[in-house]
């Protein structure tokens, strides 16, 4: 997460977003971006040998936390499958 202020900015597909509450849920996160509601949503994490993190509509994401700012999104079918 990035703060601007008590603005709280994070990405969504390279897209920059600017909120004012400190926490969304995954599915407030693709509404507001425009996303479909069938996509999967990810987090970027940029640790060594960590996978992103899929959020699932219900969870709630703090966008306070360091390091929570990009986030991305995959089409139904193409994400769960190894």
């Amino acid at each position: 997460m990035s703060q601007e202020g008590n603005k709280y900015k994070f990405f969504v597909g390279g897209v920059r977003f600017v909120v004012d509450k400190p926490s969304m849920t995954g599915a407030e996160i693709k509404a507001l971006a425009g996303i479909d509601p069938g996509f999967g949503l990810f987090q970027e994490i940029h640790e060594p040998d960590a996978e992103d993190k899929k959020i699932a509509d219900s969870d709630s994401v703090n966008l306070a936390d360091p390091g929570v700012e990009k986030f991305y999104t995959v089409s139904p079918g193409t994400y769960g499958i190894r």
